[in-house]
């Protein structure tokens, strides 16, 4: 009887635990999302697209109806051509557009900018692919102080994990002022943002870059809250 208690309890925990990840896409539509029409769902993914005859002026994003504070991201992503990104803790800065600025977990179909934190509209690159920094406040709230205390890996043994032009696995962990970004279960960043400005909740977007033509997709994208 004791043991089968301690089986049922164990059980109770493993749904309580379960029922904590939260499904962002339902894999048919776009429920739950917002963005313009460069956005649909074609064959079960998220899918942001655009073509010589339908470029986009800036940068534009597909945003999630809801908000995260502390969190563990994962999702898979496949990019062909150009730049993308997780953009989280982010805010809208123009609704027309569907702009955001904020934190983001970069991506792209190039060899150097995968796995870097960059906050777009803001401070640009807080951390390169590879590295262990604490941002600090600089004279400039907009120019903060980078400091690199240690080392990930080399940057292009980073990129050799990555598979281009097909799905990888992508996941940002933040909590407080720490964040981390990880592409196929190699760590690419490990920040402590100690500004002031450094955002603690915000917006979750994924991007579609301006520039020349580009296809990214997105699924299995499951929302952890840390407490």
């Amino acid at each position: 009887m004791k043991l089968f208690t301690s089986f049922l309890a164990l059980a109770a925990l493993c749904a309580s635990v379960s029922a904590e990840d939260k499904n962002l896409f339902n894999g048919k539509d776009l429920t739950g999302w917002k963005g313009l029409d460069f956005w649909s769902v074609e064959d079960g993914v998220i899918t942001g697209r655009t073509t010589k005859e339908k470029p986009t002026k800036g940068n534009t994003f597909l945003v999630w109806e809801g908000e995260v504070a502390d969190f563990e991201l994962t999702f898979q992503y496949k990019i062909v051509g150009g730049n993308s990104g997780v953009q989280y803790r982010s805010k809208l800065v123009d609704a027309k557009g569907f702009v955001i600025s904020g934190y983001q977990g970069d991506f792209e179909a190039g060899k150097t900018y995968s796995g870097i934190l960059y906050e777009e509209k803001g401070r640009g690159i807080l951390a390169k692919r590879g590295e262990k920094v604490v941002v600090k406040e600089g004279a400039d709230a907009k120019k903060p102080k980078i400091e690199v205390t240690g080392s990930l890996g080399k940057t292009e043994e980073i990129q050799a994990k990555i598979k281009a032009g097909e799905w990888n696995e992508y996941r940002v962990v933040a909590k407080g002022g720490h964040l981390q970004h990880f592409i196929n279960g190699v760590q690419t960043v490990d920040v402590t943002d100690e500004t002031a400005i450094g955002a603690k909740k915000g917006l979750l977007a994924l991007q579609l870059h301006a520039g020349p033509p580009m296809v990214v997709q997105f699924k299995d994208l499951v929302l952890k809250e840390i407490k």
